[in-house]
């Protein structure tokens, strides 16, 4: 999917219609893995050993690789407004497999 670099829209800021730089940005942050009631914490403390079923502690009932994936990313932009440099608009993510950015004709 193309995606002009420069786009023309309303800057909450400026209160005006102003050219905004298109950037791209990470869909969202991973959570934390030893934060309290995580598997992993509870796995270093080594509370599922033994024998039986361990519940949410025990291991998939499906593999890794047969679970079904999705074959594209959603992405987020970021439009920096060009004259008061704010960054703070960012639209609802568009999934597509590759995005590039292009120069404006």
């Amino acid at each position: 999917m193309k995606v002009p670099k420069l786009v023309k829209r309303y800057c909450a800021h400026c209160k005006k219609h102003t050219e905004h730089k298109l950037t791209m940005v990470s869909t969202g942050g991973k959570r934390g893995s030893l934060k309290r009631g995580g598997k992993a914490r509870v796995k270093l403390r080594g509370l599922n050993r033994g024998i039986g079923s361990h519940g949410r502690y025990s291991k998939p009932a499906m593999g890794k690789w047969k679970r079904k994936t999705k074959a594209t990313k959603k992405s987020n932009f970021l439009y920096t407004c060009s004259i008061c440099k704010k960054g703070k608009s960012q639209k609802k993510g568009v999934r597509a497999s590759k995005i590039t950015f292009k120069e404006k004709q």
